[in-house]
């Protein structure tokens, strides 16, 4: 029962892969409250998680609903907050640079980099306050090795690496790990869904050939499945990684080394 008694915030929780972590959560244990810009899908999660779910719809841009979703957490399982998992992101539109609008850039940053930024910052002193904690962010393979088409991403992707390395850095003395995910492309996403559809149209390829394309650059020949990263991002959560912080850990099938 790896987070027996813990709870966990979980944001953008009703994509594939956050409510999927949440799940994971409390079959170990745990409890999950989850957030996401829909209350209704939020509503629907919690439904079939179970009684160990709870959640808050919440836009990560905006800092006063961050630090109210925070707070009814923190009131709804008993003050304490012992797991960040900041999953809510993009991947905006993809574009050849000249092509991307200030609005476009702006979004990417806003929900990639500051949407992590605000939960950080809300839920830090609840756990110095308790003197541990675990943050998992959520940057990519493109945060490391940039994609083309997808400048604002990869570069809003690279900054969560930094941050993460910068609070790991902050809190390391103070029982307080941060970590991040950096996942290869994974099939059953939102962001798969968009990333190819917008490869097909700006490279006038047909589906099965952009899939075959990018999982020939994988050595261990696949796409990531969701489990794969729900595997890490538990891993980095739990007391299993208790000598680990400050670590972007690639999960993309050997595609990327470093």
């Amino acid at each position: 029962m790896e987070f027996k008694n813990k709870v966990a915030l979980i944001t953008g929780a009703t994509g594939s892969i956050g409510k999927e972590i949440a799940r994971r959560i409390v079959q170990e244990g745990g409890k999950s409250f989850i957030t996401d810009l829909e209350q209704a899908k939020v509503d629907t999660v919690v439904k079939e998680i179970g009684s160990s779910c709870r959640g808050l719809a919440a836009d990560v841009t905006k800092l006063d609903a961050v630090a109210g979703a925070v707070n009814v957490c923190r009131q709804t399982f008993g003050g304490n907050i012992d797991v960040l998992i900041n999953v809510a992101g993009t991947s905006g539109k993809g574009s050849k640079i000249e092509d991307i609008t200030e609005a476009d850039w702006d979004f990417v940053y806003a929900v990639n980099v500051k949407g992590t930024f605000f939960f950080i910052k809300e839920v830090l002193p609840i756990m110095k306050a308790q003197g541990s904690g675990a943050i998992v962010n959520f940057s990519s393979k493109s945060g490391k090795t940039g994609s083309a088409l997808m400048s604002a991403y990869s570069s809003a992707k690279g900054a969560v690496i930094t941050l993460t390395q910068a609070v790991a850095y902050e809190t390391a003395k103070l029982g307080i790990r941060v970590n991040c995910v950096c996942p290869g492309i994974t099939e059953a996403t939102g962001v798969w869904t968009h990333v190819s559809a917008d490869y097909v149209n700006n490279m006038n390829m047909p589906m099965e050939d952009i899939v075959k394309t990018f999982v020939a650059k994988v050595p261990m020949g696949r796409l990531a499945h969701i489990e794969d990263i729900v595997n890490a991002a538990c891993f980095l959560a739990s007391d299993r990684a208790a000598y680990m912080t400050g670590q972007a850990v690639n999960v993309t099938g050997g595609r990327e080394m470093h």
